[in-house]
């Protein structure tokens, strides 16, 4: 049947309409990926952090997230335009981290990112903005380890694959006896419950975990530095734009005393005395 030329010019009509929703659609698609691909449309921002670790990166049974790394990415996310409605976190746990950057599934990761060589070949930082040391915690009454060497024939406790844990016991105390465990609770249960003596990670990490309201008063951070870790903000490799807007925006953060009281907020309940802002020297 033919169509008369208003009938045709009607159907053209709406064909139009329809492309232009649908293209629409995809823009505003894009758009709202644009946090995490680096576009301009600033309807949303992805940032990779941890969800399992207190006082840094914790997502909260009513999905709450709380911790330091949650307070540097939603002050960066601030700098670089985004409200904290606009922030949308995703999980990043450590061995998916580089993934998540290069496939542009977050725009920045802030996850307890220790800045190597290695991972710089896949990924770019900027910072640092926190200087960690690896640390033992102890039960809150124990005088019996003060340092490394005291492990020595007795119980130490990290999470399955744990560098950590293997730094001490191939350098420090060869006859530990390590015990790997699937997550850093089950090591704090066996802490508390005196089936290991010490757990061993970062020291960030332990005072998150000792800060908890129902930790307080049960542990102690022996004040180790058994290694030195600058966690860093990853981002895609090349992109020096917005590396140079991160670091301004850490510096910010450092100079008006943000910094300083997100570490009092997340660590203080536990006596971790945090090290100095660490100078930024990544990208220049």
């Amino acid at each position: 049947m033919k169509l008369s030329k208003v009938g045709a010019a009607a159907a053209i009509a709406v064909a139009l309409a329809l492309t232009a929703t649908a293209c629409g659609g995809d823009s505003d698609k894009t758009g709202s990926d644009a946090g995490a691909s680096g576009g301009t449309k600033k309807d949303k921002i992805v940032i990779g952090i941890k969800f399992d670790q207190p006082g840094v990166g914790l997502k909260a049974p009513d999905g709450k997230f709380t911790g330091f790394d949650v307070d540097v990415a939603t002050y960066v996310a601030k700098e670089l335009g985004y409200a904290p409605d606009q922030i949308e976190f995703k999980q990043a746990v450590s061995a998916e981290r580089e993934n998540l950057i290069s496939n542009g599934d977050v725009k920045l990761v802030v996850a307890s990112y220790s800045i190597n060589d290695k991972r710089k070949e896949r990924v770019d930082f900027a910072g640092p903005y926190f200087l960690a040391h690896q640390d033992l915690l102890v039960r809150a009454d124990d005088t019996s380890i003060t340092k490394a060497e005291d492990l020595n024939k007795k119980k130490l406790c990290s999470v399955t694959g744990s560098t950590s844990a293997q730094n001490v016991k191939t350098k420090l105390a060869p006859e530990a006896d390590l015990q790997q465990l699937g997550g850093y609770s089950e090591c704090l249960t066996g802490l508390e419950n005196k089936a290991v003596d010490a757990l061993t990670t970062d020291n960030s990490i332990l005072a998150g975990y000792a800060a908890q309201d129902k930790n307080k008063g049960k542990f102690k951070l022996v004040g180790l530095s058994l290694s030195n870790e600058n966690y860093g903000i990853g981002l895609k490799k090349g992109d020096k734009e917005l590396q140079t807007k991160v670091n301004a925006a850490i510096k910010k953060m450092e100079a008006d005393g943000a910094w300083a009281a997100a570490i009092e907020k997340n660590f203080g309940p536990s006596g971790y005395k945090a090290e100095p802002a660490p100078a930024v020297t990544e990208g220049s």
